[in-house]
């Protein structure tokens, strides 16, 4: 086994890397950490969201593909591995009633049977730390609450042998953390920067629409701005799912560095002794594993 330490970032669909933690992963593999990322479904039912390729008959009719292709060049930019969970993408249902979800899609799995793929992937890959989504999804797609549950589940079944005794040797990672990328406080520090400095925010308005939702406790902020180029790269790889001109790419990395050089986490799970708050995922485990 690589003595090297190990992170597995879990998403629910090709382009969640990307987007959620990807500076973070640059940097960690600039530094030694061998990082896998999963990824539950193979996002089929993705709308295509770049204006530029929206009415391309060959992207329609060979979306998986396409997607995959997009996931192998975002991984290559990265320097990560990754694997599939091998799920159907269950789509985003919109409406009022919201219509039924797709007959055998991810979110309608029974969460022990789809948490044993990743049980014996964490066994497998034996990562130290890993991170997920919150209980909400970090915003309420179906497939995103789902790869919470069985993230979850296989963090917590992974070591014990009694639990999925097919899927391997038990390996029990370290601790869980949750992706908390887009905090009202990130969002109206990038806001303010842009208008100190008499540029258009991106932001506008959504200070506005974010209501009483409560704020989640970040615990742990990972320094990685000098890797922001790479996420973004990473980002634009996924080229049916990102508008090139779109409010993603609306800051300029100078404001970026200086107004928030960091991607945020709430750390869910630890089994090692550490002191809050962090500037380093893998805090306590350095000690633990003497890596």
């Amino acid at each position: 086994m690589d003595q090297r330490l190990r992170l597995m970032a879990v998403h629910a669909h090709p382009d969640d890397e990307s987007s959620k933690g990807a500076a973070t992963m640059a940097r960690y593999v600039a530094e030694g950490v061998n990082v896998l990322v999963v990824t539950c479904t193979g996002g089929e039912r993705g709308d295509v969201l770049n204006p530029r390729l929206k009415d391309d008959p060959n992207i329609a009719a060979n979306i998986r593909a396409v997607r995959r292709a997009e996931m192998e060049a975002a991984r290559s930019i990265l320097g990560v591995d990754q694997a599939w969970l091998g799920f159907v993408d269950s789509g985003l249902p919109e409406g009022d009633p919201l219509p039924p979800l797709p007959e055998g899609c991810f979110a309608l799995q029974d969460v022990t049977t789809a948490a044993e793929p990743l049980v014996k992937l964490m066994r497998e890959f034996r990562p130290h730390v890993v991170t997920t989504y919150d209980e909400d999804g970090g915003y309420p797609h179906p497939d995103h609450i789902q790869c919470h549950r069985v993230s979850v589940e296989a963090f917590d079944a992974a070591g014990d042998p009694d639990r999925y005794p097919e899927a391997g040797e038990p390996w029990q990672p370290l601790k869980l953390y949750y992706n908390q990328s887009f905090s009202k406080a990130r969002v109206l520090a990038l806001h303010d920067a842009m208008i100190e400095r008499g540029l258009q925010s991106p932001y506008e308005g959504w200070i506005d629409r974010w209501g009483d939702r409560p704020e989640r406790h970040i615990t742990t902020r990972v320094p990685c701005g000098d890797y922001f180029e790479i996420r973004d790269k990473a980002l634009l790889a996924h080229a049916t799912q990102i508008d090139p001109d779109g409010p993603w790419f609306g800051v300029p990395m100078d404001v970026q560095r200086a107004a928030w050089p960091t991607e945020d986490y709430e750390l869910a799970r630890s089994l090692v002794d550490t002191t809050l708050p962090e500037n380093d995922l893998f805090a306590g485990v350095h000690e633990t594993v003497g890596v």
